[in-house]
């Protein structure tokens, strides 16, 4: 029996395999684009400031630095006296998580997540990338107080990364700079139900109850007046800072992190909407200066100040151990693995644009956890010995994630920089 000959132009029966690391379209590529120009600023000044705290603790003024960071400040009646240190990751990191919610916010509402089909790769690669690094740290950790910080090494900071990645590979794919980004925010919300769960202790039912009330006064402002309050110069500063603030100081006094405050304040806000976006937009543009040239520069500067040789066991103590193998080698892996089992067995495949080698260098740079880690540090030890010593791994963690993520997109970058003179040159 003849068989049938197939025209090699003939539709194929086969199902499509579907791209992933693909962009969606013209204006979440510019959105994506002008949230990673921000970054790029935050992650610049972060590290100047981290430098900054880390040489004034082990310089001449450590001594004045140190009675500084511990200077308590605020009312004690109100439970609020705290020390200078602990406003800076209490306080003023709850501008930075009010940011991230926001953020969240609108990637579930209007950006990449909303999607199934566009999220699936950022928030199974953002799960393997903590899974990882946490069985790590805790397999080294394991049966020991200090496993309890099995948490330190699955965050990525986001803006200290995309500051990397635009002075290692500025010529990275557009999609892939969309991937880390999402992944990223994928990774804080993680951190934020971690954070929430694992790292609060004797929750105040009273405190707790009575925060519904300012957070509903809040709620029902910013939904009820989204267009007045955009427009308003000082509407938002008079009316709902009191507010918030209120909330926090509740949080506070519950014993839950009150940086989950401001999580919970941006998830209210309306990313939707004539009024909604509007609002959202003013929030973003008056509070991000806030968060990137004062709260978190402040927090990195005070959370950075280690004493080299001091009460720290870094490098052979299995906490220093754990916290820099989880960052340079849990957070690739976990999420090279999970993007490679997608493609695996699902009709899904790399977009022809991405490789797999620039794929493991964005996962290795989300190792650089940062502000989010040395946070989950300052929750998770209670001696000197044991946060100096996450500390130091926390940095040097980071800076090794960095020369992986090097290894894996300095070339690839020089590569597609001579394709695209060799097309240059060809056109003309």
């Amino acid at each position: 029996m003849t068989q049938p000959v197939h025209s090699p132009d003939a539709p194929s029966n086969r199902p499509r395999r579907r791209r992933i690391l693909t962009l969606v379209n013209r204006r979440e590529a510019a959105r994506v684009s002008r949230l990673l120009r921000a970054d790029l600023v935050g992650g610049i000044i972060v590290m100047i400031a981290a430098l900054l705290g880390f040489v004034a603790a082990n310089s001449p003024v450590a001594e004045s630095y140190f009675a500084l960071r511990d200077t308590k400040l605020g009312p004690e009646s109100l439970g609020l006296q705290l020390s200078v240190g602990h406003w800076a990751s209490d306080g003023l990191l709850a501008i930075f998580f009010f940011m991230v919610g926001l953020e969240l916010k609108r990637e579930f509402v209007t950006g990449a997540l909303r999607r199934f089909s566009t999220a699936i790769v950022p928030v199974a690669a953002a799960v393997g990338g903590v899974v990882i690094p946490a069985l790590i740290y805790f397999a080294i950790n394991a049966g020991t107080p200090a496993a309890h910080g099995w948490a330190i090494p699955t965050a990525t900071d986001i803006a200290f990364a995309v500051a990397v990645l635009a002075l290692i590979a500025p010529r990275i794919p557009p999609a892939l700079r969309m991937f880390l980004l999402t992944l990223a925010v994928v990774d804080d919300l993680i951190a934020i139900t971690i954070i929430a769960a694992f790292y609060t202790s004797g929750i105040q039912l009273v405190p707790l109850a009575l925060s519904l009330i300012p957070i509903a006064v809040y709620a029902f402002l910013v939904r009820r007046f989204p267009s007045q309050l955009a427009s308003s110069s000082w509407a938002p500063w008079l009316i709902l800072l009191p507010v918030g603030v209120a909330a926090w100081a509740l949080f506070h006094a519950s014993g839950i992190h009150a940086t989950i405050a401001g999580v919970l304040l941006a998830f209210l806000v309306p990313v939707s909407g004539r009024g909604g976006t509007q609002l959202a937009e003013v929030f973003e543009h008056r509070f991000r200066p806030l968060s990137t040239l004062i709260a978190v520069p402040v927090f990195a500067f005070f959370a950075a100040g280690v004493a080299v040789g001091g009460e720290s066991r870094f490098p052979f103590d299995p906490i220093a151990i754990g916290i820099m193998l989880g960052l340079v080698l849990g957070k690739p892996i976990g999420i090279t693995l999970t993007t490679w089992l997608i493609t695996r067995f699902t009709r899904a495949e790399l977009d022809p644009a991405v490789t797999w080698r620039e794929l493991i260098g964005v996962g290795a740079l989300a190792g650089v956890g940062f502000t989010v880690s040395l946070l989950v540090t300052d929750l998770s030890f209670e001696t000197a010995a044991d946060a100096d010593t996450a500390r130091l791994a926390v940095m040097v963690g980071s800076l090794a994630a960095v020369l992986v993520a090097a290894a894996f997109l300095v070339r690839r970058a020089r590569a597609r920089r001579v394709e695209v003179d060799d097309e240059v040159e060809t056109n003309d």
